[in-house]
């Protein structure tokens, strides 16, 4: 056996550990939801973990033909928000899985 060699083979059984967990816990992120809200809850929306838009909820109130900016830039504020918050537990599951290694390419 090449000197090191037992060292070699704990860090190959590291990193497929590291691999298999983060794979689970990917899949994790990937089957949650996700909600955020603009306008005081007059706009909600649904993302799960794989940024996948699931569903937005207007308030009727919110509904005026008069001012259909203000509707388009409350969508747009509450798609943000549900993105940022994916986007955060993203970072916090992998921080967790990698002990803060930043792997580019990862989620």
């Amino acid at each position: 056996m090449l000197p090191g060699g037992k060292n070699m083979n704990q860090l190959l059984k590291q990193a497929q550990k590291m691999q298999q967990d983060m794979l689970k816990s990917q899949q994790e992120l990937e089957s949650k939801v996700f909600e955020a809200s603009a306008g005081g809850g007059m706009v909600k929306v649904e993302m799960n973990g794989k940024y996948e838009l699931k569903s937005i909820k207007i308030d009727p109130q919110a509904v005026d033909p008069e001012d259909v900016e203000m509707l388009e830039d409350l969508i747009v504020a509450a798609i943000q928000e549900v993105h940022s918050l994916v986007a955060a537990a993203s970072e916090e599951i992998m921080g967790k899985v990698t002990g803060g290694m930043n792997i580019p390419g990862l989620f």
